[in-house]
């Protein structure tokens, strides 16, 4: 048996290795405080819990439409326009087995072998894998450090090649935290429709913004192609469940990529989504992302005492991106240092990119409680001292 030339070459996620290695030493009886994967402490809150029970309890358990429950569909069009004040008609929005499989429909629908995909360097790393899944040729575009990474429609357009077809961005962003303002969002639209190319635009972060409200480049334009996901603002990340936003002339070949790629998202999870939607959740959702702002602050408070710069803007997500070349120039094997001699779990920045020196950068993740990320600001301070 011979693995294929894709499998045999896809590079490995550094922080699974370190959250194993942290679960680990867990088991060993080591308290392990965790800043490393992206995903809070809070659960799924219980109004979707209970829709998810009572769903089953109905033997609601079958196949749905490929595209998703037209009832969900209909929901996530009228948050839209609640919410953002986008007429986004449920006709364009395919429900999908996660951001994921979102990406995956889209990318398939969009890109021929050989045909480029613009992405963020740095940027969450599993999107070079999706663009190699189908054959399209990923080219990182380099975001500068001493703008705090921000994204300018003049880089988009510098970096876009004869072969490019799409350009994928984030707002807010992995692993910077970073969010992009409408302005900046309607230039990158501008250049990416004068190249006759398609912009996608992730979004999965959406509502999980502190210094700027939340919005949707679906308030400005039809033309571009948005991924979402029920599983950071709305806690849901095992159900895996996202969705996806296109163009109408789109989506019936991705309607035909989804039933034979997928079949259908989870049953469940749809209607837990439902309720996901509803004002009680929402209620609940909201007080988390107060407490999460709460959190960052903590988080920011603590970095400046121990003078580690924080290279990225940090207004949405639950991220921070952090300069430690003062004590490493390798953020791999700090991040396994700090994890074995401190019991503090955080994410090297070699996962996040390929053409920065990212070796100097980690990022922090501040999804546990006010108390626990400050011991674990305890703890990097004593271990910075023992450096």
């Amino acid at each position: 048996m011979t693995l294929s030339r894709y499998a045999s070459q896809i590079p490995p996620f550094h922080v699974m290795a370190l959250l194993e290695r942290a679960q680990q030493l867990e088991a060993e009886g080591r308290d392990i405080l965790h800043l490393e994967v992206g995903e809070p402490d809070f659960g799924t809150p219980p109004p979707v819990m209970e829709a998810i029970q009572r769903a089953m309890a109905q033997g609601r358990t079958g196949y749905t439409p490929a595209a998703g429950l037209p009832a969900l569909r209909q929901a996530i069009s009228d948050d839209y326009r609640e919410r953002f004040g986008a007429e986004v008609p449920a006709a364009r929005i395919v429900v999908t087995p996660g951001a994921s499989g979102a990406l995956q429909l889209a990318l398939a629908a969009l890109i021929n072998p050989g045909e480029g995909v613009l992405l963020c360097d740095p940027g969450y790393p599993c999107n070079r894998q999706f663009v190699n899944l189908v054959g399209g040729d990923p080219q990182p575009f380099l975001l500068d450090a001493a703008s705090h990474f921000d994204l300018s429609a003049a880089a988009l357009e510098a970096a876009w090649l004869p072969s490019t077809r799409v350009a994928m961005v984030a707002s807010p962003d992995n692993p910077t935290g970073n969010m992009l303002s409408p302005d900046t969002l309607a230039e990158l639209v501008s250049v990416v429709r004068s190249r006759h190319g398609t912009l996608l635009v992730d979004e999965i972060y959406q509502g999980l913004c502190y210094t700027q409200p939340a919005s949707t480049v679906l308030s400005q334009t039809d033309d571009v192609v948005v991924i979402n996901s029920f599983s950071k603002y709305f806690c849901m990340t095992g159900w895996r469940l996202g969705w996806l936003v296109a163009p109408e002339p789109l989506v019936p070949a991705i309607e035909r990529l989804a039933q034979n790629l997928f079949l259908a998202p989870s049953t469940p999870a749809q209607y837990g989504a439902l309720a996901a939607l509803e004002e009680a959740s929402m209620a609940i959702l909201e007080q988390r992302h107060q407490l999460l702002a709460r959190r960052r602050q903590c988080l920011l408070n603590g970095l400046a005492h121990l003078k580690l710069p924080v290279v990225s803007r940090a207004d949405g997500a639950f991220y921070v991106y952090v300069d430690v070349s003062r004590y490493t120039h390798d953020s791999h094997a700090f991040c396994a240092d700090l994890l074995e001699r401190a019991g503090v779990a955080i994410t090297p920045g070699v996962d996040f990119g390929e053409g920065h020196d990212h070796k100097r950068y980690v990022r922090l993740a501040y999804t546990c409680t006010e108390s626990r990320l400050t011991e674990a600001l305890h703890r990097l301070e004593h271990y910075l001292e023992s450096l």
